[in-house]
């Protein structure tokens, strides 16, 4: 229950981000932007604080202090730009880390997760495509990653919040899509439709997502 309640929490506070920060580059408001900042504190604070850990809740309460005495300021802008270069190239590395000799790729540990099985189990050419299709995602995600930073680095702020708050996202979805299509292609007999995938994919649950993407 309480990794269930974690998942939904992180879940809320991505949306969150995401609102506060585009509010905060359209509207200049400084305000936003520590609100923003202070989702992504939480986010990655939220298991330690379900446990009660008082030191994450200092370090929560440190983080909304600071951010309130910053948002008058400029210097909340650049670290709010930043944190989708993070996130994106934290996902690729996620993917490229299990490409190394020995380890299983990412979408193998996926695709065995979804058939129930392991991924030494796996037929020889659905594991040769998983390893591709991990290659493939690593790939598009640090290329994001760099687009992101040159944005962070050079865009307006509605360029950089349109593209990367937003265009990311469709980025990621439309690959998706693309990716299921042909593979419904390659691999006839073993596919369900996008939506049942994606349930699918929710109904591994927090504990499989968070151990998944470990050597």
């Amino acid at each position: 229950m309480a990794a269930r309640l974690s998942w939904v929490l992180q879940a809320l506070l991505v949306v969150a981000w995401l609102v506060l920060a585009h509010l905060a580059v359209v509207g200049g408001d400084g305000r936003h932007a520590a609100a923003a900042l202070l989702c992504i504190v939480a986010l990655l604070l939220v298991p330690a604080l379900l446990r009660a850990r008082p030191l994450a809740w200092l370090v929560l309460a440190a983080a909304a202090v600071s951010g309130w005495w910053l948002a008058p300021t400029p210097y909340l802008w650049l670290p709010l730009r930043l944190v989708p270069v993070a996130f994106v190239a934290l996902v690729a590395f996620g993917f490229a880390r299990t490409l190394r000799r020995g380890y299983t790729p990412l979408v193998a540990r996926i695709v065995a997760a979804l058939d129930a099985t392991t991924p030494a189990a796996l037929p020889a050419d659905l594991q040769a495509y998983a390893r591709r299709l991990t290659q493939a995602w690593a790939l598009l995600l640090a290329a994001l990653a760099l687009f992101d930073l040159w944005m962070a680095l050079h865009a307006t702020p509605e360029q950089w919040s349109w593209l990367a708050n937003i265009g990311d996202y469709v980025v990621i979805l439309g690959f998706m899509l693309g990716e299921f299509a042909w593979r419904r292609h390659r691999f006839p007999g073993a596919q369900r439709g996008f939506l049942r995938f994606l349930r699918a994919m929710v109904a591994l649950g927090p504990g499989f997502w968070r151990t998944v993407a470990a050597p």
